[in-house]
């Protein structure tokens, strides 16, 4: 039996990877500091769902913030983890545009935490949420692992791809097995209040016009969770090592001469905004009012992404198809919440 540290344990994709952990067997320290960028109940929820999982006797919870070094320090002490999921992080590429600061500290001053844990406490690999965003202003499709990822167009973006440098830098110095994770467009039941999918059920079984960006013209790399969570298992159980034969010369961004790597974890089949939406109001019965808007800042037309190396590494590739996912997203909600708004 071995135990994992899953941070972001009472978040979305946290509570499910918890929950594929401690069903294979594995025992959980969860960690989230419950904060209120979205409501803490369903947080709560998340993690009670957790406990009653099977194998959720496994399953342990801990409040506390990635700042907070000193407490950091303790838990790893205390525990003596095998491995970590670092999913904790300021997410939203829109809330950045108002809250640089919770940007700096738990994407920045959090992870520059977690990787010195895992330095002095010698876990034996970390794996880390990136995400899609950091493709920014790229135009070539699909996304690559081996694409320039310079331009950002968000303070978000920006932090996912100053993880992946400082992730890098340790493996690099320390010999730390890291493996970063770009997520694309995950959703599913138990999702994020403020992703498209909860927004817009949210709103159509409500009676009010959904905000639809950019006129309907964009496509997203729907990713239902199941398949994201196979992905973050299968990249835990297998550590990057070094690669001796590693081209300087002609350097992949994708991996090292360190034990590193970067994948993608998408679905590979973009879906017109339009189409999700019309998928959205098929499993609801219900049709939507739309309140067609400009391109958000820091937001992108499309995502795509190039999977390949992921189902070369780990032999894992997401299969859930967009109709599927949203009606079993859509069953969750309607549990959840009735047939209320919520």
């Amino acid at each position: 039996m071995r135990k994992f540290l899953v941070t972001g344990a009472a978040g979305f994709i946290g509570m499910h990877v918890s929950q594929a952990l401690l069903q294979r067997g594995d025992t959980v320290i969860g960690l989230d500091n419950l904060n209120d960028y979205y409501s803490p109940q369903l947080k709560r929820d998340r993690l009670a769902a957790i406990s009653a999982s099977p194998g959720g006797e496994r399953f342990r919870f801990v409040e506390a913030d990635l700042v907070d070094m000193p407490a950091l320090d303790a838990l790893f002490k205390a525990e003596g983890f095998d491995g970590v999921v670092h999913l904790a992080a300021q997410a939203g590429v829109r809330y950045s545009l108002t809250h640089p600061h919770a940007y700096s500290q738990s994407n920045l001053v959090g992870f520059v935490n977690m990787l010195e844990a895992c330095r002095h406490h010698r876990t034996a690999h970390l794996v880390y949420a990136s995400s899609s965003s950091v493709y920014g202003g790229n135009t070539r499709m699909p996304f690559s692992e081996n694409d320039a990822v310079d331009h950002p167009v968000s303070l978000y973006a920006a932090t996912k791809k100053a993880n992946e440098l400082m992730a890098h830098t340790y493996s690099h110095l320390y010999g730390l097995p890291t493996t970063g994770l770009r997520f694309f467009t995950v959703y599913g039941p138990w999702g994020r209040p403020d992703m498209a999918p909860m927004l817009f059920t949210r709103a159509i079984l409500a009676g009010e016009p959904i905000k639809v960006f950019n006129h309907g013209n964009m496509r997203r790399d729907f990713t239902y969770i199941d398949d994201i969570v196979a992905g973050v298992v299968a990249t835990l159980d297998r550590p990057p090592v070094a690669n001796e034969a590693f081209d300087r010369d002609a350097p992949q961004a994708s991996g090292s001469w360190a034990p590193y790597k970067v994948f993608n974890i998408g679905h590979s089949e973009p879906v017109q905004l339009m189409d999700f939406i019309g998928t959205l109001e098929s499993a609801l019965g219900t049709k939507a009012q739309l309140d067609l808007q400009p391109m958000a800042p820091g937001d992108v037309p499309a995502t795509f992404a190039d999977v390949s190396a992921l189902q070369a590494w780990t032999g894992v590739a997401p299969h859930t198809g967009l109709a599927e996912g949203v009606a079993r997203f859509v069953d969750w909600y309607q549990r959840y919440h009735g047939n209320s708004a919520g």
